[in-house]
């Protein structure tokens, strides 16, 4: 018998003995599908964001078919997605639509940096490596991490070195929110109405924060002292809106002299 007959043969008889083993064990290792995470699945946008607090769309799926997740944690897919999912399985459909705000008005021209920096460009980096680059230790660092992240085309780094997010294409999915070291994305509902305040420097000497941000919130609490509402207050260092009472008069608008407040339905720059 030839060589080739032999290695023929030998192959073949290897070919059959593998097909046996895999077929044997894929039956034996099989994992059965649940029909029921399968639909879900299909219903859910396949964003993969992690948002909902699972790895992706077929792990939330599954959680939702065992009943270990609740039906509204898919902020991509909105109350549109609950509702299906609601019709499916049942459960609450309510969900509170949040869009991502930047609590930061630190652009190029109005923060400082300490230093040259050579570092790693990430925001991460430079926290971890210098301890920011701005003489405002609580401003956003514009190295532009969120940007990175973002699934949805929301978020762009503006020639003022902040992010721009772009209101229309935010899911609220809030992977920013957790990827910027500093904070200062922050999410609210969607169609919040009243005053929000663009700073998180929560310095309390008002002459080291112009010295860090010339539109830092100074803490004079003028704020305070005028909303007809009595509906701030300071926090930290930080004027703190009570949502419930305001009702969106714009009067600490008119009274802060440093402009980091605004109506939310006013402020999509900074």
């Amino acid at each position: 018998m030839s060589i080739v007959l032999i290695t023929a043969v030998f192959a073949a008889v290897l070919a059959f003995v593998l097909g046996t083993a895999l077929g044997f064990f894929r039956r034996f290792f099989a994992v059965t599908q649940d029909p029921l995470a399968g639909q879900i699945r299909e219903i859910l946008p396949g964003a993969n964001c992690g948002a909902c607090g699972y790895p992706g769309c077929d792990a939330y799926a599954a959680a939702v078919a065992k009943g270990e997740a609740g039906i509204s944690s898919c902020s991509v897919g909105g109350p549109g997605v609950a509702e299906r999912l609601a019709a499916l399985v049942g459960g609450d459909a309510s969900v509170v639509p949040v869009v991502a705000v930047l609590a930061c008005r630190g652009t190029k021209d109005r923060a400082p940096v300490k230093g040259e920096y050579t570092g790693v460009r990430t925001c991460r980096g430079a926290k971890l490596s210098a301890g920011g680059t701005k003489l405002c230790a609580w401003g956003c660092l514009g190295f532009g991490d969120c940007t990175a992240v973002c699934a949805f085309g929301a978020l762009s780094m503006g020639e003022n070195g902040l992010p721009q997010i772009d209101r229309a294409k935010c899911t609220g999915c809030k992977v920013c929110v957790g990827e910027c070291p500093q904070g200062v994305l922050r999410e609210i509902p969607r169609d919040q109405q009243g005053a929000f305040v663009f700073c998180s420097n929560r310095n309390p000497v008002k002459a080291r924060v112009m010295k860090t941000c010339k539109a830092g919130c100074i803490k004079c609490e003028l704020c305070v002292k005028n909303c007809p509402q009595k509906c701030i207050v300071m926090d930290r260092g930080i004027p703190i809106v009570d949502y419930g009472k305001c009702d969106s008069c714009g009067t600490c608008v008119s009274k802060c002299p440093t402009k980091v407040f605004k109506l939310l339905q006013d402020a999509q720059a900074v």
